[in-house]
């Protein structure tokens, strides 16, 4: 009942490859032997960057985008403007050579969005026009104040128009960076000096201030006597600019703070112009820093010269002979607690609430800095006006960066959202989320 057949179409099964060594050739053929490169594993032949390469990256500063469109008759900012009420609640735009001024103090931040825009340029604020109108009529007179307030409300951009309008009126302008170098004892008490971080400041302090070609060294620099084992100063000749002085002292860092005490001597000499000296964030001058001493202690920021030398003149326990401002700024954003300082900031600013806490332990160096009756002035940052909210969020529209038409509607929903004209928060919702 069943059957097979042979299959007719199906292809014959295929033959075995000879079982053997891969490279075994038939007799007599001709044989050819390359040598196998070996791999080496662990090795990284990508290229590495250079020494200092990713800290530049890291706080480059782009000022400018040819992709920005141009907002016509955008005005730069001068002495009459900025004193002009007219002027209040317009954009006007930074001169170049106040811009690099600015550039060489490192005035300008890495996240504040300048390179969204064709030009730097800067909203003239309420506080702006103060600040213009003080300058003018401040005499010999000393303004010392701290500027306080949210994360976003423009603490930092405020110190940047002090900075400018010092520029536009010859003054000189000592921007105390945010860094941190190699630290030496200097003196008992024991006092430590940044030597790199001194050097860096001359430099900057050379290159940001040209008025400084044209200031005299008026008396001999002496030899140091304060600080022993400091390396002997070489002579210093007596006609040389101040602007020179400083590049002397950038070059020779083992000299930088001996150097910059004398520039600082010469720059309160009767006759010089004014001084404004800036710091930003100032609560880490108000704690411990990270260096240790040889009995690995932490040593406090107030050991440092500089940042001593500055809060001197915050505390007006040192004074400008020929006038000027002493300006600070805190951070929200990049802020370590500090207790003395919250507390001392908040009685201030006449804050009754806020009283010491019997179970806390408080920095009396910290306290020390404003125990001085009226010495020091606590300004609040708080948000824009709508009117100044509309001409910002306008000069965004006309650089292009914001779509949307700009009414009364719309504009009042962002300075809502902005919890009340922020500026950080409002350049949030209209220009970041955006892009």
């Amino acid at each position: 009942p069943f059957s097979t057949t042979a299959s007719v179409q199906v292809n014959p099964p295929k033959k075995k490859a000879p079982v053997g060594k891969p490279h075994q050739l038939n007799r007599g053929a001709k044989q050819t032997f390359t040598k196998k490169k070996r791999k080496v594993e662990g090795i990284d032949r990508s290229r590495r960057p250079a020494i200092g390469e990713r800290k530049a990256l890291r706080k480059r500063v782009v000022l400018s985008n040819t992709n920005a469109l141009e907002v016509n008759g955008l005005q730069d900012i001068s002495q009459e403007n900025l004193v002009d009420d007219r002027s209040r609640g317009q954009v006007l735009a930074i001169p170049g050579a106040v811009v690099d001024q600015l550039r060489a103090v490192e005035a300008f931040k890495v996240a504040q969005g300048w390179g969204m825009y064709s030009r730097p340029a800067m909203l003239v604020r309420r506080e702006t026009g103060d600040y213009a109108r003080m300058m003018d009529s401040l005499g010999k007179g000393v303004v010392r104040r701290v500027l306080v307030g949210e994360r976003g409300s423009g603490k930092t951009v405020m110190l940047l128009q002090a900075m400018a309008i010092a520029f536009l009126k010859d003054w000189v302008v000592i921007n105390i960076p945010e860094e941190y170098s190699p630290i030496n004892p200097n003196s008992l008490p024991t006092t430590y000096s940044q030597k790199t971080y001194t050097a860096n400041l001359l430099s900057t302090i050379s290159r940001a201030n040209p008025i400084l070609e044209t200031l005299q060294l008026s008396r001999s620099v002496p030899q140091p006597t304060s600080f022993p084992g400091t390396a002997p100063l070489p002579s210093i000749p007596n006609n040389i600019s101040l602007a020179r002085l400083a590049q002397l002292g950038a070059a020779d860092p083992e000299n930088a703070w001996q150097i910059f005490q004398n520039l600082y001597r010469e720059l309160t000499a009767p006759g010089r112009p004014a001084l404004m000296l800036c710091l930003d964030g100032l609560a880490h001058t108000m704690c411990n820093s990270q260096y240790r001493d040889a009995d690995y202690k932490p040593i406090h920021a107030h050991q440092l010269t500089l940042i001593e030398w500055f809060l001197g003149h915050l505390s007006g326990k040192k004074n400008l002979p020929n006038g000027g401002m002493v300006l600070a700024a805190t951070s929200e954003s990049n802020n370590p607690p500090v207790p003395s300082l919250r507390l001392a900031l908040a009685q201030l600013e006449g804050n009754q609430q806020v009283q010491k806490d019997p179970y806390r332990k408080y920095d009396e160096r910290v306290l020390g800095v404003f125990d001085k009756g009226g010495a020091v002035e606590v300004q609040r940052m708080g948000g824009l006006l709508r009117e100044e909210a509309r001409r910002v969020m306008e000069y965004w529209a006309q650089s292009g960066v914001y779509r949307e038409r700009i009414s009364e509607e719309v504009v009042g929903r962002e300075w809502v959202i902005s919890g009340g004209g922020v500026v950080g928060e409002l350049e949030r919702a209209c220009v970041r989320m955006r892009i």
